[in-house]
């Protein structure tokens, strides 16, 4: 590692210098063949743990090689509490743990090993597995560990629902919509896993578990909605068996129909595992053998999640290239020298071809008058374009204009700024996938104990598409877009300073976006929207210099900032949101600099190991391992950069 005497040495110039140089190697050796970039992506134990299950409940041959590097990686990351965390050394998680644990049973271990007592007991002395959420239920259902009472009715005929009755799948966010949706059907045929009688869990629960009725009410939910959506269940209980045959047949169809739509290759059901397992059960679950093209093509999918090294393995959620390669393109441009610059280009001239220009996803159904022009997270997404994704994809190839004067971008740029706009909600601020999501009373449904079944505006998406739009040249006075973003961004500043982060963790993410954009999009430094923002990034610096922040800020009674050990990846953006705002010459920003250069190891990165995005808050968190790579790299170019200037004024949008 870099020494911090270095760092503060009397040539702090080139300390600073000699680690740009190091992380921009980093970096560019980290490309792919044909110049775009994808980090891993890892999630928490429920994903691997789920992979295994899958092959298990199809009854395929068991991979024995493979099965036991994933029971390695499962064994790493157990918690001290002896179950498993959300996070890196996290919480207890419930369904996490019993998901682990049945893995690790299933593949063979013994419940009376070490491992396996203590996460047992770590289950039963929180109150055992009927406290698993509702994804659990379900899978437990369908290995005949619990009864189907014991998850909430949804009848596969939602699918002939109209738009305008308050529960339709398009009222849904896109990961909830393609993970309802095959599951719907495996709702209404109800199958057995091929090895349902092989293995129970009798042993995690305090009572019998096929005496276990529903789910109890959520933390987020409210009573009056909670009972009314719990009496309706009641209800369809009773008339679920009563449905029609026709009518649940069509319905089945419709819900194939839209699945098969939307397969979308190798690349899977909305690329995201959750639907693309659904998928394949619901094929088993219909007669069609493992070789039926669509089940075969989805199935395929999943394995290219896989990420397999000598001594583990694990599954990825999803895969982030597009989201990688758009990022580390401005981190690029601001280590700015030759070789940077051209990968930059070289990988938009990759991304270029992947903006969806002519397929109408899901979000049509709310704005059916825009064009598409986005760019998915993942390489193929064609009905399920981010609009995140799709502003920092367009700001990088402004900043590829502005350097050579090309007009190479300039139709991408157009299509991509048409369909942002198009995608405004009434409300003022954007979401990642959707327009107008805004029926929160489904989060009170019993089958979202998770609270992620919306994609509403979020502070930090809205930043994004207020930056990007600045960055094109529009102001508040000629943008009515610009300015009611800027007014969304102003009215959810919480009284602290801060403001929310949807998708990365968590105040310091969404306070660094939200800075960005207003800077970019010509808010004065003196503002008090901007100094309560700095002063709060300013009063959370840790005492080495860095920022950092835990998933526990997610929590519903959340009444202030709680300190956490320091990363990378939150002092990078604490860093480009404090430079943002005009803070360049503050002497925290220098200690922030100090910091990373004194933790750069010496392959010219960072090491770490702490869970610093969000899947969903409070179930579900990410790790990319790109973030510890290409931010601080952002973070410490754009320092130089400033410093070298006259104005000392950040001049893009992010």
């Amino acid at each position: 590692m870099h020494s911090v005497e270095k760092s503060v040495g009397s040539h702090p110039g080139e300390a600073l210098e000699t680690s740009i140089a190091a992380a921009t190697r980093a970096v560019l050796d980290a490309r792919q063949a044909d110049g775009h970039w994808v980090f891993e992506l890892e999630a928490d134990a429920t994903i691997p743990a789920e992979y295994v299950l899958l092959r298990h409940y199809l009854g395929e041959p068991v991979d024995s090689v493979l099965e036991s590097k994933i029971a390695n990686y499962l064994r790493r990351v157990q918690g001290a509490h002896g179950g498993w965390p959300l996070v890196h050394e996290g919480d207890f998680d419930m369904s996490a743990s019993v998901k682990a644990y049945f893995a690790l049973k299933m593949m063979g271990h013994s419940p009376d090993a070490p491992h396996m007592m203590r996460a047992r007991e770590a289950i039963r002395s929180r109150g055992g597995a009927i406290h698993s959420n509702v994804f659990t239920r379900f899978m437990l259902a369908m290995f005949g560990v619990m009864k189907w009472r014991s998850v909430p009715v949804i009848p596969v005929e939602i699918m002939l629902l109209p738009l305008w009755f308050p529960f339709h799948i398009n009222k849904m966010s896109y990961w909830a919509r393609t993970t309802v949706v095959p599951l719907l059907v495996l709702a209404a045929l109800k199958p057995r896993a091929k090895k349902a009688d092989a293995i129970n869990l009798d042993e995690l629960f305090l009572q019998p578990p096929l005496s276990i009725g529903m789910t109890a009410k959520a933390p987020h939910q409210s009573w009056g909605w909670f009972l009314f959506f719990r009496g309706l269940d009641s209800v369809l209980r009773v008339l679920e068996p009563l449905s029609p045959k026709k009518l649940r047949t069509r319905a089945i169809d419709a819900a194939v129909a839209f699945i098969e739509e939307r397969l979308n290759g190798e690349d899977g059901l909305g690329a995201i595992y959750p639907p693309i397992a659904n998928a394949i059960m619901m094929y088993d679950a219909l007669g069609k053998s493992a070789d039926y093209p669509p089940r075969a093509i989805t199935r395929r999918a999943l394995e290219r999640l896989l990420v397999i090294r000598e001594q583990e393995a694990y599954c990825q959620p999803c895969m982030s290239p597009v989201w990688d390669t758009s990022l580390t393109c401005h981190a690029m441009f601001e280590a700015g020298d030759e070789e940077a610059l051209s990968s930059a280009r070289r990988a938009l001239d990759w991304l270029k071809p992947k903006q969806v220009l002519d397929v109408k996803g899901d979000w049509a159904v709310k704005s059916p008058q825009v064009r598409p022009g986005g760019w998915a997270f993942q390489y193929n997404n064609e009905y399920y374009p981010d609009l995140d994704d799709t502003a920092v994809v367009v700001m990088a190839m402004d900043r590829a204009k502005r350097l050579d004067k090309t007009g190479d971008y300039d139709a991408a740029i157009a299509r991509g700024r048409e369909w942002i706009e198009g995608m405004q909600s009434r409300n003022g601020g954007w979401a990642a996938f959707d327009v107008n999501n805004l029926e929160y009373y489904l989060n009170n449904i019993p089958f979202s104990d998770h609270g992620a079944l919306l994609d509403p505006p979020t502070e930090d998406v809205t930043a994004r598409c207020v930056s990007m739009l600045a960055q094109l040249g529009a102001t508040l006075q000629s943008s009515k877009p610009l300015s009611d973003g800027v007014g969304y961004l102003r009215r959810t500043q919480l009284a602290e300073g801060s403001w929310y982060g949807r998708w990365g963790l968590n105040y310091i993410y969404g306070t660094w976006s939200a800075l960005c954009a207003l800077n970019a999009a010509g808010v004065e430094h003196g503002d008090p929207v901007i100094r309560k923002g700095v002063d709060w990034l300013l009063s959370i610096q840790n005492k080495d210099g860095g920022w950092g922040e835990d998933a526990r800020s997610y929590r519903l009674d959340y009444s202030g900032f709680e300190g956490a050990p320091s990363t990378a990846s939150q002092t990078a953006w604490a860093l480009l949101g404090l430079m943002a705002a005009g803070e360049v010459a503050h002497p925290a920003v220098a200690k922030g600099i100090q910091y990373l250069i004194a933790t750069q190891t010496e392959k010219g990165l960072w090491d770490e190991q702490r869970f610093t995005a969000t899947g969903f808050p409070r179930v579900f968190y990410l790790r990319y391992h790109g973030y510890s790579k290409f931010f601080p790299l952002w973070a410490m170019a754009r320092y130089r950069n400033l410093r070298n200037t006259n104005s000392r004024a950040v001049g893009v949008g992010m």
